[in-house]
C-alpha cells in the first residue's frame, strides 16, 4: 500500500512539474519575464540539476537586462560543468552589453576548446547556431573534421554555407555527406534544384558540375554519374545526361532504369534526335523481353508522331515485322494495342484494328492486360461511331477490375460516349462519380466534361448547342479536324449569346494550333481574354496564348505578360507552377 503511495506521489510531482514548466514557458513566450523568472527558479530549486531550467534563468535575465546577475550564473555553470559550450553562452551575454572585444574572447576560447576535446564540437557549434553566429559554427565544425576525420559534420557545414552564400562549399559538403550517407541523393536533388537553373552556364550549375567531376575523378563511384546525369536534365543537355547513363550502364548491367527514364523524359520534352538514339541503345542492349518491347513500341510511336503520311507503309511493315518475331502473347499486348491504334487512327483501317484488337483478347493474359486491350477497342469502335458496341467493352472493364484505375479509365469513356451520342443526363451521373477518382488526371477530365454539360444544358430544352459541340468534339477524336472547325464556327455564328461560346473558342483554337495556323488560334484566345476574362476558362486561355507566343510566335515578352497575369491572378491555376518557372526564366532570374 505504501508503495502505490509513494508512486501516485511521484507521478503526480511529475505531472505539477510538467504543469509549471509549461505556464514559465508560456509566460515567457508572452513577454512577461517576471513572473517566468519566479516560476522558473521554483522549477530550480526543485530540481537543481536541471541545466534547461538554469538557461532559461539566464536568458530571461537577460530580456530583462540583468546582465551582470547572467554573468554570474554563467560563470558558476562553467565552473560546475567545465563545459566548454556555456563559454559560446558567455560570450553572448558580452554581446548583449555591447562588449563585443570580450565577447569575441569567449567566442575564440570556445574554439580553442575544441583542440583539447572534439567531442565537444556539436554541442558548441550548435550554440553558436542558436545565437546566428554562424561564421564560428562553421569554424568549430572544419576544426572538428581536420582533428577527426571520421567525424561527419557535412550536413551541418552545407547548410552553413547556405547560409553564407558559398554555393560550391555548399555543394562539397552536401556531396561529402551523401559519400557517408548515398540514401540523401533525393533529398539532395531537393535542395539542389533551389539553386540550378536551366541554363548551363549558370554559376551554380558551373560548381556542381565541376565538384561532381571532381569526385569522379577522386572516388569513382555511379552516384555521382547519375547526379550528373540529373543536373545535365535540369539543363536539358539530354546528350551528356545520357553519357552518364551509358556509363553508369557499362559498370552495372543489370539495370537498364536510368536510361529507360532518361528517353521517356526527352520524349515528353518532344527532343526526337536524342529520344530516338536513347530508345535504339536500349533495343540493342537490354536483357530484357519486356524493356526491350516498350523501346520498340516507344520508338514506333515516335515515328509516327513525325512521320508523313507516305512513311505509314514502312511503319506498319515494322509494327507487323516484330509482332512476327515476338509472337502474339501476354507479354506483346501492349505493343498489340500500339499497333491497333496506328492502324486504326494513322493508317484509317479502324475494321481491320478491331479485328485484330478481337484476336488479342483471345490470349491468356491478366484481367488488367485484357482490360488494357478492351480500353483501346471501344475507343476504336467509338472512332466509328458504334457507341453500344463500345460500352458493352468499357462495362466489361468496370465488372471486372473494379474499383482499379482502368476501371475508372473505362466509367469516364463511358461518360464521354455518352456525351458524344447526346446522352447528356447519363454522361452526367458518371461524371459524378468520377469527381472523386483516386487519379487526379480522370478527376479533372472528369470534372471539365461535366462541368461543360452543367453549364450549358439549361438555356436550351434541346441541347442544340451542347448536341454540336459534343459532334465537333468527335470529330476531332476522328482526326476530322477541318469539319470541326467547320461545326465550331456554326456555333460561334448561331449561337452567340449562349454560355458555350467560350469553350468553342477554346476548342477551336486548339484545333488551330494542330494545324499550325496560329494566327487564327491566337485570334480565337484573345477573345476568350477580352469577353470572358472571369469565366473558368480565362486561365487556360492565358497559359495557352503565352505558350503560343513562346513557342511559336516567337514573341516572348508577350508570353512574359501573360504568364504574369496567372501568377498573379490565378493563384489556383493548375498552371500556376509552370506559369511562375517560365515568367522567371524569361525575366533572366538566376536561379528557379
Amino acid at each position: 500500500m505504501r508503495a502505490l503511495l509513494l508512486i501516485g506521489i511521484f507521478f503526480y510531482s511529475l505531472f505539477v512539474n510538467s504543469q509549471n514548466e509549461q505556464k514559465a514557458l508560456q509566460y515567457f513566450n508572452n513577454g512577461e519575464f517576471e513572473k517566468a523568472l519566479i516560476t522558473y527558479n521554483k522549477l530550480y530549486q526543485v530540481n537543481n540539476g536541471n541545466t534547461n531550467y538554469l538557461l532559461k534563468i539566464i536568458e530571461v535575465h537577460q530580456q530583462l537586462e540583468h546582465f551582470d546577475i547572467a554573468e554570474k550564473l554563467l560563470l558558476q555553470l562553467i565552473d560546475r560543468t567545465k563545459n566548454p559550450q556555456y563559454l559560446v553562452e558567455l560570450g553572448y551575454n558580452f554581446q548583449l552589453k555591447n562588449e563585443q572585444d570580450k565577447a569575441n574572447d569567449y567566442y575564440n576560447l570556445a574554439v580553442l576548446k575544441i583542440d583539447e576535446n572534439p567531442v565537444f564540437a556539436f554541442s558548441i557549434a550548435r550554440r553558436f547556431e542558436r545565437h546566428a553566429l554562424i561564421d564560428y559554427a562553421a569554424t568549430v565544425y572544419e576544426r572538428a573534421m581536420k582533428l577527426k576525420p571520421e567525424y561527419n559534420y557535412y550536413i551541418q557545414l552545407a547548410r552553413i554555407y547556405g547560409e553564407q552564400g558559398k554555393v560550391e562549399k555548399m555543394f562539397r559538403s552536401y556531396v561529402n555527406f551523401i559519400d557517408r550517407n548515398p540514401s540523401f541523393i533525393s533529398q539532395s536533388k531537393r535542395i539542389f534544384s533551389d539553386y540550378i537553373s536551366e541554363n548551363a552556364e549558370d554559376e551554380n550549375n558551373i560548381s556542381l558540375r565541376k565538384v561532381l567531376l571532381k569526385k569522379i575523378q577522386d572516388q569513382p563511384n555511379i552516384i555521382w554519374n547519375q547526379l550528373l546525369s540529373w543536373l545535365f536534365i535540369q539543363q536539358r543537355d539530354y546528350t551528356k545526361a545520357f553519357a552518364q547513363e551509358k556509363a553508369i550502364f557499362k559498370r552495372e548491367q543489370e539495370t537498364i532504369l536510368g536510361i529507360t527514364d532518361l528517353a521517356a523524359i526527352t520524349i515528353k520534352d518532344g527532343n526526337r534526335a536524342i529520344s530516338e538514339e536513347i530508345l535504339r541503345f536500349v533495343i540493342n542492349n537490354a536483357f530484357d523481353l519486356d524493356t526491350v518491347l516498350k523501346a520498340h513500341k516507344d520508338l514506333l510511336e515516335l515515328e509516327t508522331k513525325y512521320a508523313l503520311k507516305k512513311d505509314y507503309y514502312k511503319i506498319e511493315q515494322q509494327y507487323k515485322s516484330l509482332l512476327k518475331d515476338f509472337g502474339m502473347l501476354p507479354q506483346t499486348i501492349d505493343f498489340q494495342i500500339s499497333y491497333a491504334h496506328f492502324t486504326a487512327f494513322y493508317s484509317n483501317k479502324p475494321e481491320t484494328a478491331i479485328v485484330f484488337l478481337k484476336e488479342t483478347l483471345k490470349i491468356k493474359a491478366s484481367q488488367f492486360l485484357l482490360a488494357k486491350a478492351k480500353l483501346k477497342l471501344g475507343d476504336i469502335l467509338v472512332f466509328q461511331e458504334k457507341f453500344n458496341e463500345a460500352l458493352i467493352y468499357f462495362s466489361q472493364i468496370q465488372i471486372s477490375l473494379k474499383n482499379s484505375t482502368i476501371s475508372q479509365e473505362a466509367r469516364f469513356r463511358v461518360a464521354k460516349t455518352s456525351y458524344y451520342k447526346g446522352d447528356f443526363k447519363w454522361a452526367e451521373s458518371q461524371l459524378k462519380i468520377l469527381k472523386s477518382s483516386t487519379s487526379q488526371l480522370i478527376a479533372n477530365d472528369a470534372l471539365d466534361l461535366k462541368l461543360l454539360i452543367s453549364d450549358n444544358k439549361y438555356e436550351d430544352s434541346l441541347h442544340t448547342a451542347l448536341k454540336l459541340y459534343a459532334k465537333a468534339d468527335l470529330m476531332a477524336f476522328q482526326n476530322k479536324t477541318a469539319k470541326a472547325i467547320s461545326l465550331l464556327d456554326k456555333i460561334l455564328q448561331e449561337h452567340k449569346t449562349e454560355t458555350i461560346i467560350d469553350q468553342a473558342l477554346y476548342k477551336q483554337a486548339q484545333l488551330y494550333e494542330s494545324k499550325k495556323q496560329f494566327e487564327k488560334a491566337e485570334d480565337n484566345y484573345l477573345k476568350i481574354i477580352a469577353n470572358y476574362k472571369e469565366d473558368i476558362l480565362a486561365d487556360d486561355a492565358y497559359y495557352a496564348l503565352a505558350e503560343l507566343y513562346l513557342n511559336h510566335l516567337a514573341q516572348p515578352e508577350k508570353a512574359k505578360v501573360l504568364y504574369e497575369q496567372i501568377i498573379f491572378n490565378h493563384e489556383d491555376s493548375i498552371y500556376f507552377v509552370e506559369a511562375r518557372k517560365k515568367y522567371r526564366v524569361l525575366r533572366g532570374d538566376a536561379i528557379n
